[in-house]
């Protein structure tokens, strides 16, 4: 690991979900984009991470401990209303 640099020491499922989370909600301009500062939505980008973690859900299913699967299912439910949000303001 990097010099300074701190991880979670726990590495499971959450972790993943949180990385596709992360760079979801900089796509949908939630958070700042780490490399300008910037919000801005961008649709297809957020489109694709809320894809990736449907299909981390999907993948997962049965495989999951109770509070894992309801950790992702929270946070995907979560950038689905968001992304809606956003989008349907966007196109009016």
């Amino acid at each position: 690991m990097g010099k300074g640099k701190t991880y979670p020491l726990k590495r499971d499922i959450r972790a993943i979900a949180i990385l596709l989370t992360t760079q979801g909600m900089i796509r949908l301009g939630e958070i700042p984009d780490p490399l300008n500062g910037q919000t801005t939505l961008d649709a297809a980008g957020a489109e694709f991470f809320i894809d990736l973690l449907t299909e981390l859900q999907l993948k997962t299913s049965g495989n999951l401990l109770p509070d894992e699967a309801a950790f992702l299912s929270d946070v995907l439910e979560n950038m689905q209303k968001i992304f809606l949000k956003k989008t349907r303001a966007k196109n009016g």
